[in-house]
């Protein structure tokens, strides 16, 4: 598994999206290149990306809209547009999209490089943060991490410690979804058809303890992950 920050460049001209994926690549990056918004939103949704590079003005679908979409898969992604306008109300669009940046073309490629590489410090700092985190409250329930009990009214649940870990990345993606490929790589350590199976069973044990709380349920979405909510 490669070790590199994965990069999701979408790019509607070919010449300087390669000159850009080339560049990117230099620098030790790994980038997938996609010339439209319907590719870039496959991509994203069959693989895992650290950050994305979003051109604003392209076909099939536009930079915002695909924002729009990556958001609904994973809030947490960042991401920076590209665009050859300047216009104040296309900047704001951008922002309110959740955009980490907003870059005019045409721009130096070093200082593209230094803010990819300032947002991806603030998202890593902002992660490690989360994974130090060892209690949580879930609905009426109070999870502890670190001594793996989900404490309810009249029980107290001991966790294994894939259970544990999963209920964690869990509750650090409430108000996202926790992608498969992200919990078994990060757990499992691969993504495989069997390490899939054996996740879906520690999927449903949790279910079963958080039964405790009727309000607090594990959902599937299908084909991305999986959701906790409180109802």
């Amino acid at each position: 598994m490669s070790l590199k920050t994965k990069i999701l460049l979408v790019e509607d001209d070919p010449n300087f999206g390669s000159i850009m994926k080339s560049y990117l690549e230099l620098n030790d990056f790994e980038v997938v290149l996609k010339t439209d918004g319907k590719q870039g939103l496959s991509a994203f949704q069959s693989e895992l990306f650290d950050i994305c590079i979003l051109d604003v003005m392209m076909p099939e679908m536009d930079g915002f809209a695909l924002a729009r979409e990556i958001k609904k898969s994973n809030p947490e992604v960042p991401f920076i547009f590209l665009t050859a306008k300047s216009l104040k109300d296309d900047m704001l669009e951008g922002f309110k999209t959740g955009a980490d940046d907003y870059i005019t073309k045409p721009f130096d490629s070093e200082v593209l490089l230094f803010k990819i590489k300032a947002i991806l410090k603030r998202s890593s700092q902002k992660t490690e943060t989360e994974n130090n985190q060892n209690e949580f409250t879930v609905g009426t329930l109070v999870f502890n991490f670190n001594l793996r009990t989900l404490t309810g009214k009249s029980e107290t649940f001991q966790l294994s410690p894939k259970e544990a870990k999963l209920l964690r990345m869990l509750c650090n993606a409430k108000d996202g979804i926790l992608l498969r490929k992200d919990a078994l790589e990060k757990i499992w350590g691969t993504d495989n058809y069997f390490n899939g199976r054996s996740m879906d069973v520690f999927i449903a044990r949790l279910r079963k303890c958080l039964k405790a709380d009727p309000t607090v349920e594990i959902v599937n979405i299908h084909g991305n992950g999986f959701r906790i909510i409180f109802t």
